[in-house]
């Protein structure tokens, strides 16, 4: 799953990394940051970045626990 996680999360966040590097033509219409910002985040494309970020840390956060319980099993851990 962490691979998988992972590798899904990279796709998503890309996705919708991608539409917000596209959506950055608005600012030669004339829209503000704010209206930049409250534009993109009613749009589902670019919410994908964020549910990919999440997905990315969740899948980093599994491993990471699974290293930090190897680390502290280890005979080198105890003294």
């Amino acid at each position: 799953m962490n691979v998988l996680g992972t590798i899904f999360g990279t796709l998503l966040s890309s996705i919708g990394l991608m539409f917000i590097i596209l959506y950055t033509n608005l600012f030669t219409m004339g829209y503000s940051f704010l209206d930049f910002v409250k534009f993109i985040s009613k749009r589902f494309e670019c919410l994908l970045f964020l549910f990919g970020i999440i997905i990315i840390l969740l899948s980093f956060e599994r491993s990471l626990k699974n290293v930090l319980l190897l680390r502290r099993s280890s005979k080198f851990w105890r003294r």
